[in-house]
C-alpha cells in the first residue's frame, strides 16, 4: 500500500477498502488513537466485545498470535487484533536472557500468513519514533536504525502505514477557535495560535487549558490577558525564555527564568537536558541563517517534524549572536553536563554559573 495520512486514511475505509495489517503512529498520539478507532470501527462495527482482542505490546504471549489471527469470528465480518505499544526495540519489559531479534522473528513468523477475515492494527501511543526525511520518496520515514522501521515496512508491503505527526500551531488554531464556538466561546486565531504554542501543540493540554479559560470568559472572547495570566507555565518555555533572555544578554530575565524552574536534585537531568536542547535549537537556526537557509526548510532538514514553530522562534531568539557566540555556549554547557555528572555538585549552583558565563560570551 503506502504511508497514508488521516485524510487519505479516512478516503481508503470509506471506500470500504480494509487492509489485513496497518502500523500506526506519530508524535500525535490523539490523532493515532482517533485513527486506530477509525479502523476498529470499520473492521467490527458495534461488535467490539466480541470481534477485538486488545493486546500489550510488552506483555501478550506470542505464541499464541498465531492462534489469533487464524480465528473466524461470528458475530462479525472480520477477527480484529489491535497491539499497542509493541516495541521491535525492546519487545519486553523484562529483557534478561532474551535477544529482541528472536522474539521480533517470532512476531514476523505469525504475520506472515494473516487471513483475509482477520486485520490486525499495530498502534504505538507510549513512545517515540524517530523520523527522518527520504529525499528519494519525498516523505517522512523511520529512521533506518530503529529496529521498529523493519515492522512499518512490512505494514507497508503487506497493508498499510499511517503516521500521524504532531500538528502544527497554524492547523491546531482554526481546532481551538472552532470548538471554542462550538461551546458558545470565541477566540480569534492569534490568541489561538499563541495557545497552542504555548502547549507546545500538545492537544490534550490545548483541551485541559481551553476548559479553564471558557470557563473563566463566562461566554466573553478568550483575550491574550485571559492566556497569559490562566494558561500553565510549561518547563520547556521557562526554558525557551531562558534561552531567549540569555541571547539577548538580558541578565535580569534569565535569573528570574532560572527562580521559575525550581531546579532540584531529582529534576536537574531533565532540566540541564532541556536548556542544552533550547540552545541546540538556536545553534541550529544561527548555522541555518549564515547558510540563507529559511526556517521551515532548517526545520525539515533538522526534522522537526510538526513542530516548525520550534525553529522559527530559535531563528527569532538567536538573531543577536552569532554562529560562534553560540557554539561557545554549547561548549560551557558541555563543561557544566561533565562536572553534574561526576561530581556533587549544586545543580542551580552550576546552572546559575553556566548562565553568567554564556552572558559574557559577547565580550
Amino acid at each position: 500500500m503506502a504511508y497514508l495520512n488521516m485524510k487519505e486514511l479516512d478516503a481508503e475505509l470509506k471506500k470500504g477498502s480494509l487492509m489485513r495489517i496497518y502500523y500506526i503512529f506519530g508524535g500525535d498520539k490523539a490523532g493515532v488513537e482517533t485513527a486506530t478507532r477509525k479502523v476498529v470501527k470499520a473492521a467490527v462495527g458495534d461488535s467490539e466485545e466480541f470481534a477485538l482482542t486488545k493486546l500489550d505490546g510488552k506483555r501478550f504471549d506470542l505464541s499464541q498470535l498465531e492462534e489469533l489471527i487464524g480465528q473466524f469470528n461470528m458475530m462479525s465480518e472480520y477477527n480484529c487484533i489491535l497491539i499497542n505499544d509493541y516495541n521491535c526495540e525492546k519487545p519486553r519489559e523484562d529483557m534478561r536472557g532474551k535477544k529482541a531479534e528472536d522474539i521480533n522473528k517470532t512476531l514476523f513468523a505469525a504475520l506472515k500468513n494473516i487471513p483475509d477475515q482477520t486485520v490486525v492494527i499495530f498502534n504505538v501511543t507510549g513512545f517515540d519514533i524517530e523520523m527522518q526525511w527520504d529525499y528519494k520518496a519525498k516523505r517522512n520515514v523511520i529512521k533506518s536504525k530503529d529496529k521498529n522501521k523493519k515492522l512499518a515496512d512490512f505494514a507497508d508491503k503487506n497493508g498499510a502505514v499511517c503516521e500521524i505527526p504532531v500538528k502544527t500551531a497554524h492547523e491546531l488554531s482554526r481546532i481551538i477557535t472552532n470548538k471554542a464556538a462550538a461551546r458558545g466561546g470565541a477566540i480569534s486565531l492569534n490568541n489561538a495560535r499563541e495557545l497552542a504554542e504555548l502547549c507546545l501543540c500538545n492537544e490534550l493540554v490545548i483541551n485541559s487549558e481551553l476548559d479553564k479559560l471558557l470557563a473563566y470568559a463566562a461566554g466573553r472572547e478568550i483575550s491574550a490577558e485571559m492566556i497569559d495570566n490562566l494558561v500553565s507555565r510549561r518547563s520547556d518555555m521557562t526554558v525557551y525564555n531562558l534561552a531567549k533572555a540569555v541571547a539577548s544578554f538580558d541578565a535580569k530575565a534569565a535569573f528570574e527564568a532560572i527562580d521559575e524552574m525550581n531546579i532540584t536534585k531529582d529534576n536537574r537531568t531533565l532540566v540541564f537536558h532541556a536548556i542544552f536542547s533550547a540552545f541546540t535549537d538556536m545553534y541550529r537556526a544561527a548555522c541555518a541563517r549564515k547558510s540563507g537557509i529559511s526556517p521551515e526548510k532548517a526545520a525539515e532538514d533538522f526534522g522537526y517534524f510538526g513542530k516548525a514553530f520550534v525553529m522559527k522562534n530559535a531563528f527569532a531568539s538567536s538573531s543577536k549572536m552569532s554562529v560562534e557566540m553560540l557554539r561557545r555556549c554549547i561548549i560551557i554547557l558541555r563543561d557544566t553536563a561533565v562536572k553534574m555528572n561526576s561530581t556533587a555538585c549544586e545543580p542551580r549552583y552550576e546552572i546559575e554559573q553556566a548562565v553568567t558565563l554564556m552572558l559574557k560570551v559577547k565580550r
